[in-house]
């Protein structure tokens, strides 16, 4: 068994690549997703893929899958219902949140919705202190009897327990836990110290009721999925992506299904920095967008920027404090619901608003002549000429160029008294700009130029609109890479089995002994040991420490170096925090005392073997590069022009292109702006440099 296959399901498309180790060729696919079952699309595109390959099932030794059903879930509001026990006195914890606004001076400034209304929380007498003594014990019998009472009157498929210090002691959560799996069997109970035993209550909290409004989807769309490869005969070891680019066996990811959050697109952002890597680029904006969301990563030396906190359906602007916090390893994206599904309407102002609903795969946009009514960023697409309904998803779905012109023309250009042309390219150009705007924000709240950098775009929707993106944004480079359409399946066959655990104590360094600093540490590595399963016996581990100055409210991760004793690390601990310290404020304080707030273990087994260097394409093209023209709208270009249109896969690399032109390949059409010069490197990559007079501007006319 020498194959491997990664799988993405996005909200629009499910996406396929089987990787050949020996010989290191792809075979990709991708067709719609089936969002009544999604596990339905899967099980139907894993044949096709397979013959395709010319494979069968006992061929493929792995199988890893990412998805952004977690994701979605909680942007669109689709998850369980779920119940809410907390410590009696609290209830209201999560409505109160942080306390503070996030923009002092914004009046219009708004806040999500708890997941958990009012009515579905249930207070418990039972008291914790901060260093862990019990001070009231949990009434486990008053606690069944409210739950009881709430389902009857209400239908709850998910409990989060979440007390408050559970973090210092989780004994009373996990007494809850068993009495109310006891007692209602069916449920699928999340306790706050086993999602994340982090101290602060808020983000603890909102963190475990993401994990439980998400696991009872999961948990059923896992087992379908199961059925269904062991009735294909499928005997190969599955795996799921994470949000912190690892993957981790099923039983783990039903555990907790928070750490899917960016399941699907980290997958893509990993393979853009191995991309970085390859290519000598090690500083990157990697851009994903697919049917329903677009995401934005940055990559600084070629490892893309993680965090530990992330937020989720950000509701105003796309601004930090404005979703809902999720404590989990993530790689550090921002994401927006604007994707090739993305719906369009003129809002209150009169001005036109794309997303974040999304038509799906059901009905989809107008021009999949599945039913739908209203127009998409799809349709405005197909309009304006960039998709061509003779060749999307290769020729295999027609696409209906006249319903998505009318539905354009009926619900957006009568309403602002403009031409259906003009109203696809404004919602065209509002995605663009949505997408350049957020990305201004993630990239200036964390200090990264990316000015200086080049942007890896993929997903189905992403070449179309990356170098008009990078325009907007001043970025002076945009790769594609082959398959750019199915890359983030792609990036899940170049993913280590990964687990990285935390645990909050706070400990002054002051008479830290090398005893208590292993004990600690032994204690966090056996929980990332537990959830890793078989793949601890190669893996490695990697410590780091939150760290602060006594005193302060915020804290500083420390990440410990490699190939030092116990005892060393324990002495390095002051000099490591303060040059981290300085990193951030270009200053540190020897004199002041400094403590541990939270303990990191991560394991990580090794990294695939195959080589980027060595993969190519099965699939290449026997004709020539040109297949000839289409009508296509660049403003700049005084409107419509004939435009030049390429076939991906036969270009070679002593091709040169200058836009404006299309370069279509089986899975998404890259967009080539007025100005722009295309290459093709050794790789089969294009590489678009966006013109200087466009780069100067920040963005064309339009």
């Amino acid at each position: 068994m020498s194959h491997r296959i990664g799988i993405d399901i996005g909200g629009t498309f499910t996406d396929f690549a089987a990787l050949d180790d020996a010989s290191g060729r792809f075979t990709i696919h991708k067709q719609l997703t089936t969002p009544d079952d999604p596990a339905r699309s899967v099980l139907d595109g894993l044949p096709r893929l397979m013959d395709k390959a010319a494979i069968g099932s006992g061929d493929v030794s792995t199988i890893v899958h990412g998805t952004t059903l977690v994701t979605n879930a909680l942007i669109e509001r689709r998850g369980a219902p779920t119940a809410m026990i907390c410590t009696a006195g609290f209830s209201d914890m999560i409505d109160i949140a942080r306390e503070r606004r996030y923009d002092m001076y914004d009046l219009r400034i708004a806040y999500p919705q708890a997941l958990v209304p009012r009515p579905m929380r249930v207070e418990a007498a039972e008291r914790v202190d901060a260093s862990g003594a019990v001070v009231e014990a949990l009434d486990e019998a008053a606690m069944i009897d409210q739950l009881a009472a709430l389902l009857r009157r209400q239908s709850v498929e998910a409990v989060a327990v979440c007390f408050i210090n559970s973090y210092a002691n989780d004994s009373h959560e996990r007494q809850a836990a068993a009495a109310i799996t006891a007692a209602f069997p069916d449920l699928h109970v999340s306790t706050s110290a086993d999602v994340f035993p982090f101290m602060r209550e808020y983000e603890r909290w909102s963190t475990t009721l993401m994990n439980a409004y998400t696991r009872p989807m999961l948990d059923r769309y896992l087992g379908r999925l199961e059925a269904g490869l062991d009735a294909l005969g499928f005997g190969g070891d599955l795996f799921l992506m994470t949000s912190s680019g690892g993957t981790v066996a099923p039983d783990t990811a039903r555990r907790y299904p928070v750490r899917l959050l960016e399941s699907g697109p980290a997958g893509g952002i990993l393979l853009a920095a191995r991309w970085g890597e390859v290519l000598g680029r090690p500083n990157l904006l990697a851009y994903d967008m697919g049917g329903t969301t677009a995401k934005g990563a940055l990559v600084k030396d070629a490892v893309p920027l993680k965090r530990y906190e992330m937020e989720v359906a950000r509701v105003h602007e796309f601004r930090m404090g404005s979703g809902l916090p999720a404590k989990i390893p993530v790689i550090d994206m921002i994401e927006i619901g604007a994707g090739g599904g993305s719906l369009a309407a003129v809002d209150d102002r009169g001005a036109i608003s794309v997303g974040p609903q999304s038509a799906g795969a059901d009905p989809g946009p107008v021009c999949y002549g599945r039913g739908g009514t209203r127009p998409a960023l799809s349709d405005a697409n197909l309009v304006l000429g960039y998709f061509s309904a003779d060749f999307f998803l290769g020729g295999t779905m027609a696409l209906d160029a006249d319903g998505a012109a009318d539905a354009i023309g009926r619900r957006l250009g009568a309403a602002l008294n403009v031409s259906a042309v003009r109203a696809a390219w404004g919602v065209h150009e509002t995605i663009n700009e949505d997408v350049a705007r957020a990305f201004r924000n993630h990239a200036s709240e964390r200090g990264f130029d990316y000015r200086r950098s080049a942007m890896i775009a993929f997903g189905g929707s992403g070449p179309a609109h990356a170098a008009r993106v990078a325009r907007k944004l001043r970025v002076p480079e945009v790769i594609l890479p082959a398959a750019a359409g199915v890359m983030s399946a792609v990036g899940m066959l170049f993913s280590p089995l990964t687990f990285e655990a935390l645990r909050s104590h706070r400990v002054a360094l002051d008479g830290l002994s090398v005893g208590a600093y292993e004990d600690i540490f032994a204690g966090v590595a056996a929980e990332a040991s537990a959830a890793l399963g078989s793949g601890t016996r190669t893996a490695v581990v990697t410590r780091s420490l939150d760290m602060r100055y006594v005193g302060q409210g915020y804290d500083i991760e420390v990440t410990i170096p490699d190939g030092l004793s116990p005892a060393d690390q324990v002495a390095a601990l002051p000099a490591l925090f303060a040059e981290a310290y300085e990193r951030v404020f270009f200053k540190s304080f020897p004199d002041k005392p400094i403590e541990i707030v939270s303990w990191k273990a991560e394991l990580r087994g090794p990294r695939p073997a195959t080589g980027l260097d060595r993969c190519s394409l099965a699939s290449v093209s026997g004709g020539g590069a040109r297949k000839g023209t289409r009508r296509a709208y660049f403003p700049e270009a005084g409107g419509y022009t004939d435009c030049p249109v390429y076939d991906r896969y036969a270009l070679t690399s002593d091709s040169r292109i200058t836009g404006p032109a299309l370069i279509e390949e089986n899975e998404a059409t890259c967009v080539i702006g007025v100005g722009d010069s295309v290459t093709v490197d050794g790789f089969g990559n294009l590489v678009v440099a966006i013109a200087s007079e466009a780069i100067q501007q920040g963005d064309v006319r339009s």
